[in-house]
């Protein structure tokens, strides 16, 4: 059977998606940081803390090195942030390919957070007591909404190629859990044990922002949009205060948008 696909799109049919575009990677983590500093504001205003979850890779790395640099590094209220992880592969945080170690090198070590509020995945030889332990500190954290889980602030986010988000794999058990906060996965590459926060919390962030770059992603960013029979991870993250951000490079939308993405840019 032949695919449907959506007709081309225009920039009316960005904007209704929440996608955001921008020139570069460099601009990019610009923007994912001014995103984290006026959230930091606006919730610290509202109720007296931000709480704020953050992944791993490449194109997160960016905007965290920028978070430890002035101006952000003096806007942001660090002694009412409280720092989580989406996801974590067990592996201790003086491997590569740690989430928190990552974090700890690009800014953790450089900004005014207390140490009390870090809260890194736990890492054990376990992945199953891991999450146990995780969602135990979330509960110790948050007051749980009614549906009893927690509300973030702010959830960052990414795609890869195969259009996983956090942990969550195409085809693996995590993707159907509903009760339970946080869960052990296997998947990725490399395919190893870890930590993931599970649908139910990552939709219910008062704000959700997905960060793409790079021309190896623009091929899933078309399927994400553009094919209706897409089933993946990414597309089911659907917060229920509203639409995600999808912020991502001109490289990473160009299959998606073709010359729309040029209008938008100025070019």
């Amino acid at each position: 059977m032949r695919r449907k696909t959506m007709t081309a799109p225009d920039e009316s049919w960005l904007k209704k998606r929440g996608i955001v575009i921008r020139a570069n990677a460099e601009d990019l983590a610009a923007a994912g940081a001014d995103m984290f500093c006026q959230t930091a504001r606006q919730s610290v205003e509202r109720r007296g803390f931000f709480a704020v979850a953050v992944s791993g890779g490449t194109t997160p790395r960016r905007m965290h090195r920028l978070l430890s640099r002035n101006p952000r590094l003096s806007e942001i209220p660090w002694r009412c942030t409280h720092l989580f992880w989406v996801d974590e592969r067990m592996l201790p945080p003086d491997q590569p390919g740690s989430n928190f170690g990552a974090a700890r090198r690009d800014f953790l070590d450089r900004v005014p957070i207390p140490p009390g509020q870090v809260h890194p995945i736990p890492v054990t030889e376990d992945p199953e007591e891991a999450a146990a332990r995780y969602e135990e500190d979330l509960k110790k954290f948050f007051h749980p909404t009614k549906e009893g889980f927690p509300e973030f602030d702010l959830i960052f986010l990414g795609v890869g190629k195969d259009g996983h988000t956090a942990s969550l794999f195409p085809g693996r058990p995590g993707m159907e859990e509903t009760g339970r906060w946080v869960t052990p996965v296997k998947g990725g590459d490399p395919e190893v044990n870890r930590v993931t926060m599970t649908y139910p919390v990552l939709n219910r962030a008062r704000r959700v922002v997905f960060l793409i770059s790079g021309k190896e992603k623009a091929g899933i960013v078309k399927t994400l949009f553009q094919t209706k029979e897409a089933r993946l991870p990414a597309r089911r993250i659907r917060p229920l205060n509203g639409k995600p951000i999808w912020l991502m490079d001109r490289e990473a939308a160009f299959q998606l948008t073709g010359a729309v993405a040029g209008r938008v840019l100025g070019n």
